[in-house]
């Protein structure tokens, strides 16, 4: 008898494969963009593109920095600059101008207790280093009551810490309690992403603006000037010159640069006169808009650009 044959052809089985969904993630993958002006996730809304800029480069997000860096995909950012809360606002006073003040900066910045900060310090920690390009690297600055559990929450994600930069303040307000040392420093911690990294630092520019000497790691800078502040003030904000020299220290130009506390954008004015490209994000409008009046008057003065520059080669 002749052999049977099975003629059936095959049943192709289709297997249903999920869409990923991605958020502001162009093309360029060296490149942190937003999309549209808005984006959700699920029923929430993520984040509001506050403000932007395609020449210079410059993007303020308002929302929360975890939310949004969780959903921006990885290696994106050269250098991060944070400012993070410093869990002050406790009710205490404080030396501003001459006058006796409340320490209390806003809701953002009162503790909820060791363990509940050090949950949130090792979240945005987290979620930077995922955004980091495998060289890249992350500057964070603060006083003694956050910058140590920052240093913690560093070893425990696995980053290799570069240095620690003590920022001596020539101005810094007396003690009015008169019970302890003068506060007059703030540490900045300087860190790669990972064991692995291979960072940059142009030792070179570093060296010969510092009278062609080693730069230590101790710079004396006054705090931000009024002028600095004429488009409203930040509790914590910082000098243009600490940002230019960090800047400087640890990327090239065009270079992208995030800020994921970015209050007055300091950082980005920075950014701008150094030409890098800028990503700010902060939870409080009233900040945001500080940050646009600062960052539109700093690109419309083009002779700050070539001072910046002429600093920078």
């Amino acid at each position: 008898m002749p052999k049977r044959t099975n003629n059936k052809p095959k049943l192709k089985i289709k297997t249903k494969q999920k869409k990923v969904k991605t958020y502001g993630l162009p093309e360029d993958s060296s490149e942190f963009s937003i999309a549209d002006e808005t984006a959700t996730y699920g029923k929430q809304q993520l984040f509001k593109t506050y403000y932007k800029n395609e020449e210079p480069y410059i993007r303020l997000l308002k929302g929360d920095c975890v939310e949004i860096l969780n959903k921006v995909g990885e290696n994106r950012v050269d250098m991060i600059f944070a400012d993070p809360p410093y869990f002050l606002s406790n009710g205490g006073i404080t030396c501003h101008a001459g006058k006796m003040v409340s320490v209390n900066k806003g809701k953002w910045d009162k503790s909820k207790g060791a363990k509940e900060n050090h949950e949130f310090t090792k979240k945005w920690l987290e979620a930077c280093q995922k955004v980091l390009k495998p060289n890249g690297t992350i500057w964070v600055s603060g006083t003694t009551h956050i910058i140590y559990a920052v240093g913690f929450a560093m070893q425990e994600l696995g980053y290799k810490i570069l240095n620690d930069i003590i920022w001596y303040k020539r101005n810094a307000p007396p003690n009015l309690s008169c019970r302890y040392f003068t506060h007059s420093t703030e540490i900045v911690l300087w860190a790669a992403k990972n064991e692995k990294s291979k960072h940059y630092f142009d030792y070179k520019l570093m060296k010969k603006t510092n009278n062609d000497k080693q730069m230590r790691n101790v710079w004396e800078m006054s705090a931000p000037q009024a002028e600095e502040k004429k488009f409203g003030k930040h509790p914590t904000q910082k000098p243009v010159e600490l940002l230019k020299r960090i800047i400087q220290a640890s990327t090239k130009k065009d270079d992208l640069v995030l800020d994921p506390f970015c209050g007055s954008s300091t950082t980005g004015v920075a950014a701008v006169l150094l030409n890098r490209k800028y990503v700010g994000i902060d939870l409080e409008e009233e900040y945001l808009d500080v940050s646009r009046k600062r960052l539109e008057d700093t690109i419309n003065k083009p002779a700050l650009h070539k001072v910046a520059n002429k600093q920078s080669v």
